[in-house]
């Protein structure tokens, strides 16, 4: 057979002991010496040995016709830095079929020679750190079954890749067999009818279609209705600025539709489809929700928060015994909560806030959602009864009950795996119980009592180990305050009356909210007593204290975080999602400058400000100040501060509010 193979294809057979080429093997070997890669992280290139058959080596597969061929390297997340375009190894593999780079760091344009690859089926890119023009190269591999090149387009310091020359027509023309195209993050900066059509008249097998945050623009030209194969539809965060188109309901075999923030208008379908994933959030769809898509068999997620959807959850039976995620967060939906969202025995994830939901919700129907992680009723018109001691959830990790009207503590002592705990804006009053530095053990990260009548706190209180965020602010809470675990980096217990400020034991704050304290504070003194930096804080708020003395340049001198030109990588001031069974949700911060609140909610990637307002500061403003040329907000009004207004608050070029109000 071989010597066969031989004279008809004039292919070279080399064997070595196992099957593997001897020509295969040696670009391998020659593709390992030239790649930059860290070996303490790698997986698959650090086990190579040279010694054994190549087609068994992690990462590489050989055909199955035994003729040692390789036709398949996945060398996904192998912190792969570099080398790629050091040698022409890996565009000499002429058998490869399946190419897989994604996830690593290579920080370089695309190299030209995928031009050789044109036997591949599979070529996946994505999130491998290559940047800029996708080259015209890829469009001639007309055997591609699946592309993948998206990036993580908002993650800090990662370079764009972009559809320019070619453009995406010309990219997808010659690509007929594609069945799966994955560019999120690649900016294609196309109108409707461009993209549209050049799909429908290219991609006749088009199964998977996922061009979220493309910067596409619409309508949805109706030529896309002719993919009848499309099982998945994702395209967030595009300005669509159209309705939902009508034919989305004729796609029959239709799985997944993530449509996302695309600025989409109108009401929903009303006809039926078929889906186990719906995702039409942050839109402004509007109008009631159709009672079909509750029942649906297949659908298992629906997630329609930040729309403005109005009337009532329609009262059904025979809801999707599937669903395990509802979202209907920040509508205008009304009515109470119908009793069928608390019988889904699968649900994972219930977030109904910000609505106008009303009536009264007991806390113990949710005992029969056994499976529940997270749960979020705030700031509706609700009425949430807590005398209940919940059972054991051992998936639960966030329970957010904002302006429920809560008159005592939800006894949560039993959750041990809770990350975040909301209990913020009701009408709690007494003793904060004992069990709250215990519950979630130490995997609570935040932890929100504002906004209560609550009178004091156990001593000692013993707060979880992994605590980052504690909120105690606009209670009436005396004694001392607690004792802060290290990992804390926000604190808020300002308008209280507590008798001590924050306590001495935080090492790294990065942006904080001082206690107010009745006792006169020297800011030397006070400084002088606090073990940790303040070289990355980004929003200082001591207003509303009784500090004194003069504000010192060393001190100030080593606030890193509010130097720079706004433009530096400081690791600025933001929000990492929670991520809670593959969803993601984003905190919020509140400042108040000049008597405004500002609430800064999910990216503010740079923000910086300080606030000295109302206390007793003496002497001139501090001349370190003029080097803090990334401060946003600057308030020093109601102090006893001397001298003038010194010219290099001029210069300060990102400064958008300066108060110097009743000041000496």
């Amino acid at each position: 057979m071989l010597p066969l193979l031989t004279l008809l294809f004039g292919i070279h057979l080399a064997l070595v002991s196992g099957g593997c080429q001897t020509d295969q093997q040696s670009l391998l070997v020659e593709l390992k010496n030239t790649l930059i890669f860290n070996q303490s992280k790698s997986t698959k290139l650090v086990a190579w040995n040279y010694d054994a058959d190549c087609c068994e080596w992690a990462g590489v597969t050989c055909d199955k016709g035994g003729l040692g061929l390789v036709i398949g390297l996945n060398l996904s997340k192998e912190s792969i830095s570099g080398g790629i375009d050091k040698s022409d190894a890996i565009f000499s593999l002429q058998y490869l079929q399946n190419l897989d780079l994604s996830f690593n760091d290579f920080k370089t344009s695309f190299p030209v020679g995928f031009a050789n690859l044109t036997g591949l089926i599979s070529l996946n890119l994505s999130n491998a750190g290559f940047m800029g023009q996708i080259p015209i190269e890829i469009s001639i591999m007309t055997k591609l079954v699946s592309l993948d090149l998206s990036m993580l387009y908002y993650l800090p310091g990662v370079s764009s890749i972009k559809l320019e020359k070619p453009n995406f027509a010309t990219l997808v023309h010659n690509l007929t067999q594609l069945r799966e195209l994955n560019l999120d993050g690649v900016n294609i900066s196309a109108n409707g009818n461009e993209w549209s059509q050049a799909l429908s008249s290219s991609l006749p097998n088009l199964q998977v279609l996922s061009l979220s945050n493309c910067s596409l623009s619409g309508p949805i030209d109706p030529s896309l209705a002719k993919l009848q194969s499309l099982s998945v539809i994702s395209m967030g965060g595009n300005n669509l600025s159209a309705p939902v188109p009508e034919f989305f309901a004729n796609f029959s075999n239709l799985r997944i539709l993530l449509l996302n923030d695309c600025n989409l208008r109108g009401t929903f379908p009303p006809k039926d489809f078929e889906s186990y994933l719906c995702r039409l959030e942050v839109n402004s769809l509007n109008g009631n929700i159709p009672s079909s898509l509750f029942v649906i068999p297949s659908l298992r997620k629906i997630q329609l928060s930040s729309n403005q959807f109005t009337g009532q959850v329609p009262i059904i039976s025979g809801v999707s015994p599937s669903l395990d995620t509802l979202d209907l967060s920040s509508n205008k939906l009304e009515g109470p909560i119908p009793q069928w969202v608390f019988n889904i025995s699968r649900l994972n994830v219930l977030l109904l806030s910000s609505n106008q939901f009303s009536g009264t919700i007991k806390l113990d129907w949710i005992q029969k959602l056994h499976k529940l992680a997270a749960l979020d009723l705030s700031y509706n018109n609700l009425t949430v009864d807590a005398n209940v001691t919940l059972s054991s959830f051992p998936q639960m990790t966030t329970i957010k009950l904002a302006s429920c009207n809560l008159r005592v503590f939800p006894d949560l002592r039993n959750l041990s795996n809770l990350v975040s705990l909301d209990l913020s804006d009701n009408q709690i009053n007494g003793e904060v119980p004992r069990w709250i530095g215990e519950v979630g053990s130490s995997a609570l990260l935040s932890l929100n009592l504002s906004q209560n009548l609550l009178v004091s706190l156990p001593e000692p209180l013993s707060l979880p180990t992994g605590l980052a965020i504690l909120d105690l602010h606009n209670n009436v809470l005396q004694g001392n305050v607690p004792l802060l675990p290290p990992s804390v980096v926000y604190v808020d217990c300002s308008n209280n009356n507590f008798t001590s400020s924050i306590p001495p034991d935080i090492e790294h704050i990065q942006f904080a909210s001082p206690c107010s304290t009745e006792e006169q504070l020297s800011w030397q003194d006070w400084m002088s007593k606090q073990p940790w930096s303040l070289a990355k804080t980004q929003i200082v708020d001591l207003a509303s204290n009784n500090f004194g003395d003069i504000l010192p340049n060393r001190a100030l001198n080593t606030w890193e975080a509010m130097k720079g030109n706004g433009n530096e990588n400081h690791d600025h001031l933001s929000f990492e999602p929670l991520s809670l069974s593959g969803l993601y949700y984003q905190d919020s911060i509140t400042v108040t400058t000049k008597g405004q609140q500002m609430e800064l909610v999910k990216i503010l990637t740079i923000f910086t400000s300080i606030d000295f307002s109302d206390n007793h500061f003496v002497g001139p403003i501090p001349d370190v100040i003029g080097q803090f040329s990334a401060l946003y907000t600057l308030n020093l009004s109601h102090n006893a501060l001397t001298g003038r207004i010194p010219p290099f608050l001029g210069k300060l070029a990102q400064l958008e509010s300066l108060d110097l109000q009743l000041i000496s």
